[in-house]
């Protein structure tokens, strides 16, 4: 049996988050199961990789969490085609770490940031070589970045390792660059 949607119910909606209470039929249980969904965008999380081997991290304040973290640039995207996701990765490295790139991006798959509340799809993409644009960082009114520093490897791994990381993104593609053994320690 496929899952198929029985009801559903919108509680809120903005232009990047909403709020529906569905009934979905599942294959464990036919007759529905009520849930309430957190739908968002599909969203972006760059990698960006200097040519001489660091990996550049922001410094970005969280409002929900009340706390700066350091994170790899990411952001929702307008539309849900590859040409947007790409389009929307380029985007944020210009508006938040002030860098492009001329490489073709490399797609490094995707995940769920939250599958137990969000339909929200996180697509990771590795851009090489980046250098610093004309006009550097332009980030929205609504963000506050502190800082854009390049990290070291060996310094990436080190504050994964401690918990100084804890944006689920950049641990997100921090493991898929591990694991595809893109990075070395």
């Amino acid at each position: 049996m496929a899952w198929e949607l029985i009801s559903e119910k919108s509680h809120f909606e903005r232009p990047f988050l909403s709020l529906y209470e569905e009934v979905i039929s599942t294959p464990s249980c036919p007759n529905g199961i009520e849930w309430y969904v957190v739908r968002r965008p599909q969203a972006v999380v760059v990698a960006p990789l200097t040519p001489n081997g660091d990996f550049l991290l922001i410094r970005q304040e969280r409002v929900s969490i009340r706390r700066e973290i350091w994170e790899f640039p990411a952001g929702q995207a307008d539309a849900d085609d590859r040409g947007c996701l790409l389009q929307t990765a380029h985007r944020e490295l210009a508006e938040e770490a002030g860098v492009e790139t001329h490489k073709p991006l490399i797609p490094l798959g995707h995940f769920f940031s939250s599958p137990g509340l969000t339909s929200e799809q996180c697509h990771l993409f590795l851009a090489e070589e980046v250098q610093p644009r004309a006009g550097g960082a332009t980030p929205e009114a609504t963000e506050a970045i502190l800082e854009c520093r390049a990290f070291s490897c060996s310094e990436l791994r080190r504050m994964v390792s401690c918990g100084e990381i804890v944006d689920a993104n950049t641990l997100a593609i921090f493991a898929r660059l591990a694991a595809r053994g893109s990075i070395s320690f």
